[in-house]
């Protein structure tokens, strides 16, 4: 028998202030229409002083494990993606061991930006299906508004804080789990990452302890950073998914990184598939980096789009570049 690895609870969590265009207008030089013209945000959440990353990360974290009936004390293993953590070190992923009251288990931080989340999803599945825990958190957690250049309206509107978790259990794919049986087809299917460390001048944060010693500010070419993402996302969804044995045509759902709506349309429109398969939440989030596929993913769980037997592609691209795909069954 092998194991493989199934999503068994889905969460996330926002600041509750919640920051419209029209406030943003009011402090910087631009306009709603501008902002949803080039981009399709609405809104984004930003965290207050005293909520962090590892808070998020947590809060998303308590209402995954409700929603999957796992106690705190079952996690084996935390992964927490995020490119703002609350310190340099201890990983966030620690602070929210702490929070959750888990005396013992394997935790530590992933950085690999926007596609962080699927970085964090495919370790954490590969660490399940070798036995080294039985259930994972998986979390994508940021607080970008804390590296914004408030002064820079070509990227201070682009972002919001939030976090988004996914409880993972290992399963026998041909057994049963607690009296029920496992289909055989259930759970992550296929997972392909990469990266090309080329092109960071065209997406980084211009600072870090061992350069400056500061924080820095993120900085973007956001037309140049368009054009990559439109061919790496088709690219390696198609490449996920003739891993994981299926076709376009085949899915049901579309869990994609939401960074821009117009990156989300050209994708779509690129590997031909309906729209309407395409799960969108930048208008309400923004971009929140790691958080976004995990927040995404719950929303259309919680919803009742996303369904017990669906088919779902969760996809990213991010600074560095990276970027990654995960073909499940639901």
């Amino acid at each position: 028998m092998s194991r493989r690895s199934i999503i068994a609870g889905t969460g996330s969590a926002l600041p509750p202030r919640r920051v419209t265009n029209a406030e943003l207008a009011a402090q910087v030089d631009t306009s709603d229409e501008w902002i949803v013209e080039r981009t399709g945000i609405r809104a984004r959440h930003i965290a207050a002083p005293g909520e962090t990353t590892a808070t998020l990360a947590a809060e998303a974290a308590r209402k995954a494990l409700a929603a999957a009936n796992v106690a705190p004390d079952a996690i084996g293993l935390i992964v927490l993606a995020t490119a703002t953590p609350d310190q340099t070190f201890p990983a966030s992923a620690t602070l929210v061991q702490t929070a959750l009251g888990i005396r013992d288990c394997i935790a530590f931080d992933v950085a690999a930006v926007c596609t962080g989340f699927l970085y964090a999803l495919s370790v954490a599945d590969n660490m399940l299906k070798g036995g080294m825990a039985d259930h994972a958190l998986v979390i994508g957690a940021e607080t970008f508004s804390r590296i914004l250049d408030w002064e820079d309206r070509a990227t201070c509107v682009l972002f919001g804080d939030g976090a988004g978790a996914v409880v993972l259990k290992a399963v026998e794919t041909d057994g049963a789990v607690g009296g029920v049986a496992v289909n055989s087809d259930r759970g992550i299917l296929a997972s392909r990452l990469h990266a090309d460390g080329r092109h960071n001048e065209l997406l980084y944060v211009d600072g870090g302890p061992s350069t400056t010693g500061t924080v820095g500010k993120l900085r973007m070419k956001g037309k140049e950073v368009f054009r990559h993402a439109v061919v790496n996302l088709a690219d390696v969804l198609n490449e996920t998914l003739a891993a994981a044995g299926h076709e376009a045509a085949e899915i049901d759902w579309v869990v994609p990184h939401q960074a821009n709506k117009r990156i989300l349309d050209a994708t779509a429109k690129k590997l031909g598939l309906d729209p309407a398969k395409v799960i969108v939440t930048v208008d309400q989030h923004a971009n929140t980096s790691a958080a976004s596929v995990p927040l995404a993913l719950d929303t259309a769980v919680r919803d009742g789009r996303i369904k017990p037997g669906d088919l779902i592609v969760l996809e990213a691209m991010g600074g560095g570049f990276t970027w990654g795909a995960a073909v499940l069954r639901y």
